[in-house]
C-alpha cells in the first residue's frame, strides 16, 4: 500500500560551493559543491528526516501510536525518529545495540531530551537487534499500543523515496553534476540518489554498517527506477571502513580537520568523515577528476561527534596544543 509522506523537514536544502576544500583535495575551485542535508531542520538535522517523512507517514496512515526503531548507541536515525515522534505526538521506543552507561552524551542525550524510551539489546548482531525490536513490538501490542516498526537506518524502498526527492533537488541545483558522493550505511540514502541520478553518477563510501551494503542499495533502488540496478553496477568504495564502523580512522580524522579548517563545515567521525576520506581517495586514484562537477552530500550527524570518545579526545587535544 502506498502512503503520502508527512512533512518534517525544510526543503530544498542548499548547495554551497567549497573552493578551499576543493583545492585541498586537488580539485579546481568550481569543481566541488556541498549539498547541505545536515540542514534539514528537525531534531538537529540530517539525512534521516527525508526517509522518516515517508516511514512516519505510513505509520500514521496505519493508525500507529508508537514508533519503534533500531540502531547503534549513537544512531542518528534513532535520534531523528525520536524527534519525528515528538513532532507528530507519537511515543518512541529505540532498540539499541549494547548496554547502558557507556556514554550519556551525543545522540543519546538528545534521545532522552526528545522523550524516547530506550531498550538495550546487548551485544547482538543485526539479526539479534531485529529480534529484540520484534519482541518490543509484541510487548507493546500486549499493553494495548499500536507500534510501527521502522527499519534499521530508516532504509527501505519506501524511505529511499525521500532521497529520490533529494536527487531531483540536486539535479536542479547543479545540472552539470558528474558525481554525487555520499556515505553508505544502511543503503537507503544512496538508493534514492541512484534512482534519481543513475548508477554512474553516485559514489557511495562504505562506513561498515552492513556486510553487503551494495546489495541493500540495489534492493531498495530497483523498484524506483526504470534503470537496471544491480550491486555490480554501483559505484561503491569499501576502502574506508578501517577497523570497523565505530572507530575513527586516520583518513576520517584528516577529513574532519580538512573540512573544518577549509570551509568551517563540521563532519562526523563515522559517516561524513569517511565519505570525505573516500572522496579524497577517489581524487588521488583518478575516479573523481578535476574539471568535473562533484557534489559532496553532507548527511549530518554532528551530535554523534560528541558521543565518540576518540574524536572528542583528538579535538580536545587540538584545542590545547593547536596540532591535531
Amino acid at each position: 500500500m502506498s502512503h503520502a509522506p508527512v512533512p518534517l523537514g525544510t526543503f530544498p536544502t542548499p548547495v554551497e560551493p567549497a573552493p578551499r576544500l576543493a583545492a585541498a583535495l586537488g580539485l579546481g575551485p568550481d569543481d566541488l559543491w556541498v549539498k547541505r542535508d545536515d540542514l534539514t531542520g528537525l531534531g538537529g538535522g540530517g539525512n534521516k528526516i527525508r526517509k522518516l517523512e515517508w516511514a512516519a507517514g505510513a505509520a500514521l496512515a496505519e493508525g500507529a501510536d508508537t514508533l519503534v526503531t533500531t540502531g547503534a548507541p549513537q544512531s542518528n536515525h534513532a535520534r531523528l525518529t525520536a524527534a519525528a515522534g515528538a513532532r507528530l505526538g507519537l511515543d518512541v521506543v529505540l532498540v539499541l545495540r549494547g548496554s547502558p552507561g557507556v556514554s550519556r552524551s551525543g545522540n543519546l542525550a538528545l534521545d532522552g531530551l526528545l522523550g524516547a524510551r530506550l531498550h538495550w539489546a546487548g551485544e547482538v548482531d543485526r539479526a539479534g537487534l531485529d529480534a529484540a525490536a520484534a519482541e518490543v513490538c509484541a510487548r507493546l501490542r500486549e499493553q494495548g499500543s499500536r507500534p510501527a516498526l521502522i527499519p534499521f537506518g530508516g532504509s527501505s524502498t519506501l524511505g529511499a523515496r525521500g532521497y529520490v526527492r533529494c536527487g531531483e533537488e540536486l539535479r536542479a541545483q547543479v545540472p552539470q553534476v558528474r558525481t554525487a558522493v555520499v556515505a553508505l550505511g544502511s543503503g537507503g540514502t544512496m538508493a534514492g540518489l541512484v534512482a534519481a541520478l543513475g548508477t554512474g553518477s553516485v559514489l557511495g563510501v562504505d562506513v561498515g554498517a552492513l556486510a553487503d551494503p551494495a546489495a541493500a542499495v540495489a534492493r531498495f533502488a530497483a523498484p524506483l527506477t526504470a534503470e537496471t540496478v544491480t550491486a555490480d553496477r554501483l559505484r561503491v568504495r569499501r576502502d574506508q571502513v578501517g577497523d570497523g564502523y565505530a572507530t575513527l580512522t586516520p583518513a576520517a580524522a584528516e577529513a574532519l580537520r580538512t573540512a573544518a579548517r577549509t570551509e568551517g563545515i563540521i563532519l562526523d567521525p563515522v559517516y561524513t568523515g569517511r565519505a570525505l576520506a573516500g572522496l579524497a581517495a577517489a581524487v588521488r586514484d583518478g575516479e573523481v577528476r578535476p574539471g568535473e562537477r562533484t557534489v559532496f552530500v553532507h548527511t549530518g550527524g554532528l551530535p554523534g561527534l560528541f558521543g565518540h570518545a576518540q574524536a572528542v579526545a583528538a579535538a580536545e587535544e587540538a584545542a590545547v596544543t593547536g596540532t591535531w
